[in-house]
């Protein structure tokens, strides 16, 4: 019997909001977006309050006035938006997502995770702490794996100091609904296994993991910078955890 041909299904497209940590601007993930775009989707890169270095204020700017940046660009996009935070982005993303649990329709740490309440990025950074530049990179607690010395280069020459605030404020985190946004972590510096081992346990870092109600683990072996390491495995990372 010869069945009719079936139409192709199609690709429902979606919108990745990219957040960069510590030291990047939006430019951090240019060959994810890339990606993203070319298989259809939308890919709207965010260069944080703090982190552009033409704004003669920036040192000033807060973990809310960053939290309150991302709500912006969230409500602008049409359909259901996947927030994705690097590292250090996971500050203002958890504050947001405290604030308001639906804004998202999934959030997905790469080599991150949840922060707790009263987490912060540095607690020994002094009050007088002005800013934060990125330290000499055998000084970094961050694997480089992956990282050539045109990339790092440019790391270096792009990279913008923290905001002293955003390096030492606690973020504050009261509404439990926060635990049931769909959320999935990239691991790539640690193997899952090592980081869902971690939240057990309780770790600083790790332990509000364990909290969360709807997660999904993927690894994704390679440094903590896995935008420029493994750019298109990452989009494709990301693309699956919407699908």
């Amino acid at each position: 019997m010869v069945h009719p041909a079936r139409e192709p299904e199609r690709m429902e497209t979606s919108t990745f909001v990219l957040v960069p940590g510590f030291w990047l601007g939006g430019w951090a993930w240019d060959g994810v977006a890339d990606r993203l775009r070319a298989a259809g989707h939308r890919a709207v890169p965010v260069t944080l309050p703090g982190l552009d270095p033409d704004d003669p204020q920036r040192a000033a700017a807060t973990i809310a006035d960053q939290a309150d940046h991302l709500r912006a660009i969230v409500a602008e996009q049409p359909g259901p938006v996947a927030l994705v935070a690097h590292s250090g982005a996971n500050l203002p993303t958890s504050v947001l997502l405290d604030r308001e649990p639906t804004a998202v329709a999934r959030v997905i740490y790469v080599d991150s995770g949840p922060v707790a309440d009263g987490g912060r990025f540095d607690p020994s950074a002094p009050a007088e702490l002005a800013e934060l530049p990125l330290p000499p990179f055998d000084q970094l607690r961050a694997s480089l794996d992956g990282l050539d010395d045109d990339t790092l280069r440019t790391f270096r020459e792009r990279s913008v100091p923290a905001p002293g605030a955003v390096v030492r404020e606690p973020v504050r985190l009261t509404n439990d609904a926060r635990r049931d946004v769909p959320t999935t972590i990239v691991a790539c510096s640690y193997p899952s296994e090592v980081m869902l081992k971690l939240a057990r346990e309780g770790n600083p870092m790790m332990a509000e993991t364990a909290t969360l109600r709807d997660l999904e683990v993927v690894d994704l072996p390679t440094g903590h910078w896995p935008m420029w390491s493994r750019p298109a495995d990452l989009a494709a990372a990301l693309v699956a955890a919407v699908a």
